[in-house]
């Protein structure tokens, strides 16, 4: 049964809130191997974001997709023309402004008046040279081969579409984009469907994990099977105890092991009171730290709402105000509650 209309409204800006923890709680360590650390950081690794607590270019694309598919939203509303695609697509251009100027152009409006988003945060370059395309690369017609993390790091908006099927057609179509390997793409559609089952429709988390796995596997067996591993160690985990290795699932510099190794994070510890302890071990490995800490920070925030995530850690996280208003207004679009649409017209 679909959550109650300002339950979904305070997922939405859960789920980019804690995606952006996750995100700055990584960040610094997400080259490292779990020997350095742990040497930096101590035996239990990184333990807080830093102060202030910056996010990577990862949070900047999830607001830029926010943007876009709102933009889709209103405009379909308005004239009936449905091209969220299109207009993702030109918000990431919107972005690449962004990452080239050291401050908004006079009369700059939206996300590009926001001084706070100039600022390079070592985007990776198959991001970049996506960009360069003339139209829009799609699964049918990729514009590469690559299956690295940053496509499926981004598509959480694309959970608050109106349908589960719209939610994962949108996740894969977004991460397409510029990653064009079935990875890829899947794992961007996967992640958005599970957003989607979890802060709009309600589902258990265990439960939307396996419907989750069901529709991937019809697309790619790979990703499927690597969600599947991620609920199997999990549950071994529950049962013997012991510390949790999100390595067996490898390093999370693609965008299925990336999401697998969050979904494991978020399966055990699945509670509102260790949110924290998953963001922890989320960052805590040899691999991309920032990318599979924010995509548990995105799960756990989609699943718990706000009241789930640490105030001390939002006390210093950078862009707060703009990721809560762009997630409280994904979820209202969802919910059919008013929001200010003029700034997406």
């Amino acid at each position: 049964m679909p959550r109650e209309p300002m339950a979904v409204v305070d997922r939405g800006a859960a789920c980019l809130l804690g995606g952006a923890l996750g995100d700055a709680l990584g960040a610094p360590v997400q080259y490292l191997g779990l020997p350095d650390i742990q040497r930096d950081h101590g035996p239990d690794g990184v333990l807080e974001p830093p102060w202030p607590a910056l996010v990577t270019d990862d949070t900047q694309l999830t607001l830029f997709s926010a943007d876009g598919y709102l933009r889709a939203w209103v405009r379909g509303k308005r004239t009936g023309e449905w091209e969220p695609v299109d207009e993702v697509w030109n918000s990431y251009r919107r972005w690449l402004v962004t990452q080239q100027f050291a401050a908004p152009d006079e009369g700059a409006t939206g996300l590009l008046a926001q001084g706070r988003l100039y600022a390079s945060r070592s985007p990776g370059l198959t991001c970049l040279r996506a960009r360069a395309a003339d139209a829009p690369p799609t699964p049918e017609a990729p514009i590469n081969e690559s299956s690295g993390c940053n496509g499926v790091t981004r598509t959480a908006p694309a959970g608050f579409a109106p349908h589960p099927d719209i939610a994962y057609d949108l996740g894969c179509r977004f991460a397409a984009l510029t990653h064009g390997g079935t990875g890829g793409w899947v794992s961007g559609g996967a992640f958005a469907l599970l957003i989607h089952l979890l802060a709009v429709r309600g589902r258990p988390l265990r439960e939307a994990v396996d419907q989750v796995i069901g529709r991937v596997l019809r697309d790619d067996p790979y990703t499927a099977n690597a969600l599947n591993r991620a609920v199997v160690y999990a549950e071994e985990q529950r049962a013997t105890g012991g510390p949790v290795r999100v390595d067996r699932l490898g390093s999370g510099w693609t965008g299925p092991e990336a999401l697998a190794i969050a979904v494991h994070t978020a399966l055990v510890y699945p509670k509102r009171s260790q949110v924290v302890d998953a963001l922890r071990t989320a960052a805590n490995h040899s691999g991309g730290s920032d990318a599979t800490a924010s995509l548990t920070g995105n799960i756990l925030g989609a699943l718990h709402g706000t009241a789930g995530l640490p105030r001390e850690w939002l006390a210093g996280l950078e862009l707060v105000d703009v990721l809560a208003a762009l997630g409280a207004d994904l979820g209202c679009s969802v919910s059919g509650l008013e929001f200010d649409e003029s700034l997406y017209g």
